[in-house]
């Protein structure tokens, strides 16, 4: 398993802008993917972003154009740039590392985005 601490959480106006990071515990190279995921209170985990370990982007059709997935090989740490955010985008943000048959999640941060 992949550890992994996010951290770039808080409280934000509508409008507004935040970046996580999350860092791993081994080279990103060594995992299949790199993802974030968020769950609001009440509602399912759902996914957000990932990168592959070719650097390929992929986004939900929810916050595509308005957050950007990145990462930094030589730090073993992922970002998620978040911009013109939402107050339906609060919720607890997670990370998420795939190595095919085992998956490993951080603890998650909390992102709160008010009207």
């Amino acid at each position: 398993q992949v550890q992994l601490v996010e951290s770039g959480g808080g409280l934000v106006q509508a409008g507004g802008s935040l970046r996580l990071s999350c860092a791993a515990s081994r080279s990103l190279f060594s995992i299949d993917a790199m993802g974030w995921y968020r769950q609001a209170p009440g509602k399912q985990r759902e996914w957000v972003a990932k990168i592959s370990k070719g650097g390929f982007t992929y986004y939900a059709d929810s916050v595509k154009g308005r957050f950007t997935i990145s990462r930094d090989i030589a730090k073993n740490t992922v970002y998620l740039q978040m911009n013109s955010l939402k107050p339906e985008d609060t919720a607890v943000y997670y990370c998420n590392a795939d190595q095919g048959s085992v998956a490993s999640w951080g603890q998650g941060t909390q992102v709160t985005v008010s009207s």
